[in-house]
């Protein structure tokens, strides 16, 4: 994932916050949501990338910020047995409000994708 940020101006100077960083909220939002097994691409981090914060992930995972405006684009696994429209759904609201919430930027969407069914 290139090096972008999403600029909040203040009085004090500007604030930046990079798309992996808003791909790191995007990953963690989804994998609270209950009926989600895994986001597809997560990589297993060594421990010193874990400890600071730092995760690689696949094509599967896009964060775009342009202008303060976050779209995302990510595929999830779901467990077995869940209704598939909605974890997508719950998926889908979990990541606008945690992304909005922790960044004050506003997301104009997050496309989910659904690419297995988990049996575990």
């Amino acid at each position: 994932m290139e090096e972008n940020y999403a600029v909040c101006d203040e009085v004090l100077g500007d604030i930046r916050i990079s798309d992996e960083v808003v791909a790191n909220i995007a990953v963690i939002a989804a994998n609270e949501v209950d009926g989600v097994s895994h986001v597809i691409g997560e990589s297993k981090p060594n421990e010193l990338k874990n400890f600071v914060g730092i995760k690689n992930y696949s094509k599967e995972l896009r964060v775009e910020v342009y202008d303060r405006i976050v779209s995302v684009d990510m595929a999830i696994a779901v467990k077995y047995g869940f209704s598939l429209p909605t974890v997508g759904k719950a998926v889908q609201e979990r990541v606008r409000s945690s992304i909005e919430n922790m960044t004050g930027l506003e997301v104009s969407d997050v496309n989910v994708r659904i690419a297995c069914v988990d049996l575990k």
